[in-house]
């Protein structure tokens, strides 16, 4: 048993030197699926002898072999070393020769034979010789056994389609109750059933161009043979890369368009803003006015910008707006003095209403005038009393304009109290000055 482990390691060791050639770039395709059939004969005689001291070591006669065949299945793993399965079926005596029971009947030993055979060159090679090492089992007359199969054998390959193979191989017992060391001789044929696969013709060589500047366009379709440049622009360089070829470019330098010859678009008023965009193209501007200057509605030489009234011409001393004359000034504060309340009240006394009415038709007939209602008081009296009676003195006058047609959003009141002295409070005189309406017009 230990000189079958010996050979069997050895076997291993030559079969994974042989395995290390794969890596060769160089090797062919590794062999296709195989299905075969083998003639085989199994001689049990030779082992016997050679293991008998006692007698000359004989190799068995003819007459001493056993037949039977062979099914196989091949199929490459690398370029040098393949898969194969075998199933035998082998005619002998085994229950006289191999395990001393009397018997003259013929027997069947059935077997499948899984093995590694490794090639010492590329399957496309024609006499090809190899190694095989696998493991065994079988049936034989109701008994089971298994072995290890190591050998030679030969491979005749016609065109990778179809193989002649011869095999020679000693089989070594692991059952030697069931089972005896044995010789088994195969010689077969194994078919590739895959179509023939086509020879490879190597293609022409390319055809001689020239291309003097290396940019890949053959000089006999570039229009610039000596300068590099793109296949799109036919060969010719674009250093801006504006898709305009430097020759046909008026500013090489600058990307561009074609309507302008390869410069970018213009700005003839230097505004910054080119003049596709610019609905002034010849007098500098701003962007929002979408390349034009500011705009003068009126064309009193204010801009709507800084114009407080866009659509009426003023001069720029009252931001844009019209003076107000002076004959509507005084009409207003001459008004003013004559607003008149119930003592102590917000309540407005009947004699008020003519010069607020006067108000009120000043103020309808110019819809740009806005006027501001102040309201004052004495210092007699709580702080902040006076304060809430001048609030609601000033919002009563204006409550009167509103109900006289004038729109409110021309309107505001504001109550100062007594904080806003115009004569002395100490004195009757000054404080009959100090309780007053005052009324600013203006239209801005």
């Amino acid at each position: 048993m230990k000189q079958k482990l010996v050979l069997l390691f050895s076997l291993v060791l030559m079969a994974s030197g042989l395995f290390a050639q794969m890596t060769d770039k160089s090797a062919s395709t590794k062999k296709g699926t195989l299905f075969g059939i083998h003639l085989a004969a199994v001689d049990f005689k030779t082992p016997v002898t050679w293991k008998n001291t006692t007698s000359s070591r004989l190799a068995a006669k003819t007459s001493d072999l056993d037949y039977g065949f062979s099914l196989s299945y091949w199929k490459g793993l690398t370029s040098r070393i393949d898969f194969s399965t075998k199933i035998n079926a082998l005619l002998h005596d085994y229950s006289a020769e191999d395990r001393n029971v009397a018997t003259t009947k013929t027997e069947i030993g059935l077997e499948l034979e899984p093995t590694l055979n490794v090639r010492a060159l590329k399957d496309n090679t024609m006499f090809n010789p190899f190694l095989t090492v696998g493991i065994g089992g079988g049936y034989y007359t109701s008994k089971w056994g298994a072995y290890v199969p190591t050998g030679v054998g030969l491979q005749v390959n016609f065109n990778s389609v179809s193989y002649l193979m011869i095999q020679a191989n000693y089989r070594w017992t692991l059952s030697k109750d069931n089972l005896k060391d044995n010789l088994l001789y195969s010689i077969g044929f194994a078919q590739n059933f895959a179509p023939e696969k086509p020879k490879v013709v190597p293609p022409p060589p390319p055809p001689v161009v020239l291309d003097r500047d290396g940019d890949g366009v053959n000089d006999v379709d570039d229009k610039c043979p000596d300068t590099p440049g793109l296949a799109a622009l036919q060969g010719c360089p674009d250093k801006d890369g504006d898709g305009i070829a430097d020759g046909d470019d008026a500013c090489p330098d600058k990307a561009g368009l074609a309507k302008y010859k390869g410069c970018p678009i213009p700005d003839t008023d230097g505004d910054g803003i080119n003049d596709e965009q610019d609905k002034c193209p010849t007098v500098k501007g701003l962007a929002r006015y979408q390349g034009c200057p500011i705009p003068d509605t009126d064309g009193d030489g204010v801009n709507d910008e800084e114009d407080k009234c866009p659509n009426r011409a003023g001069p720029a001393s009252n931001q844009g707006c019209p003076e107000i004359t002076k004959e509507v000034i005084e009409k207003i504060n001459v008004a003013a003095k004559n607003v008149f309340f119930a003592t102590g009240s917000f309540k407005l006394l009947p004699k008020s209403y003519k010069a607020l009415d006067e108000v009120a038709g000043i103020m309808k007939a110019d819809d740009l005038l806005k006027i501001q209602i102040d309201g004052h008081t004495d210092a007699q009296g709580d702080d902040a009393k006076n304060m809430t009676l001048s609030e609601n003195r000033a919002k009563a006058v204006k409550d009167y304009l509103i109900s006289k047609g004038v729109p409110e959003a021309s309107t505001n009141s504001t109550g100062y109290g007594e904080t806003k002295p115009v004569a002395d409070n100490k004195t009757a005189a000054g404080r009959a000055k100090n309780r007053r309406v005052e009324m600013t017009v203006r239209n801005f």
